[in-house]
């Protein structure tokens, strides 16, 4: 089970969190400080994969960005990496090459992207058009 998602730019400051467990306000700033920690101090010959505390990090860098991803210890950790690439695909498509200032800019958006991926810590979708065709739909009534 997924149980957060991040991301962080190369500085530490986290551009995005999503939570599909329950994690207390002011434990989250600590938590995500601790856990963005670990994985910014990881050098690129290192695996992408990580035993934390509780759970499993696997992160996966893109640019300036990381999408750091904490699950439980039953879940696959190359089906997570997969679903990583994924995301930022699909980022890619909709914002036509994302970079940091569309996630900040557009957080209802990726939020909408990431909804229609992951419901309750699960994976429910990975086609690309369908998790567009919500925003597309809406994008369509607003220009229209």
């Amino acid at each position: 089970m997924i149980k957060f998602l991040l991301m962080v730019n190369q500085q530490g400051q986290t551009r995005l969190s999503r939570y599909f467990e329950p994690v207390e306000l002011n434990r989250r700033a600590v938590h995500e400080a601790a856990v963005v920690r670990c994985c910014l101090s990881r050098n690129k010959e290192q695996c992408s994969f990580v035993e934390y505390q509780d759970f499993k990090l696997v992160y996966r860098q893109y640019a300036a960005l990381y999408v750091v991803v904490g699950v439980s210890h039953t879940e696959n950790e190359l089906s997570i990496f997969e679903l990583i690439q994924n995301f930022v695909e699909v980022l890619d498509r909709y914002f036509s090459r994302v970079s940091e200032l569309d996630i900040m800019f557009n957080l209802d958006s990726v939020h909408i992207i990431l909804d229609e991926m992951i419901q309750n810590g699960h994976i429910v979708e990975t086609n690309k058009n369908r998790i567009l065709a919500p925003l597309t739909a809406i994008n369509k009534m607003v220009d229209g």
